[in-house]
């Protein structure tokens, strides 16, 4: 329970202000909350299944220590990154309305490929080193 905690709390904070809550509140204007809350839903769940089975499998290949200094070297880096800002992204991609599994689809694909190899990707797979996999 305290891994799940713990995840759930880092997570949360780390998601505040994230591209993948701007993306949502987009996506709520255009479609259904039900079915832009499935699509997220099951992307963030493929995703940190994916991030804690890597995680998990990194701590049993290297010392702990090391892997807690990689992880402080990637959240500095991230923290540097927003710091820096971002302008408007000019590649986003114009999103007609949709119905059915469609927009499913689309939205759910869409949220998996903006969080690859964000920071609570990363947060996932550094709680999966320390923390209980199952509860991450």
């Amino acid at each position: 329970m305290e891994a799940f905690v713990l995840s759930f709390i880092i997570i949360f904070l780390a998601e505040m202000g994230d591209k993948s809550q701007l993306m949502s509140l987009a996506f709520a204007t255009r479609y259904r909350a039900a079915t832009v809350l499935l699509a997220i839903t099951v992307a963030t769940l493929l995703l940190n299944a994916g991030s804690v089975i890597i995680g998990a499998t990194i701590a049993m290949a290297h010392p702990t220590d090391l892997n807690q200094v990689a992880a402080g070297i990637v959240v500095l880096g991230f923290a540097a990154w927003t710091m820096r800002g971002e302008g408007p992204d000019e590649d986003d991609a114009d999103y007609e309305r949709r119905s059915g599994g469609w927009a499913l689809l689309a939205i759910g694909t869409a949220c998996f490929l903006a969080e690859l190899g964000d920071k609570t990707m990363l947060a996932a797979m550094t709680l999966a080193t320390t923390e209980e996999p199952v509860g991450v």
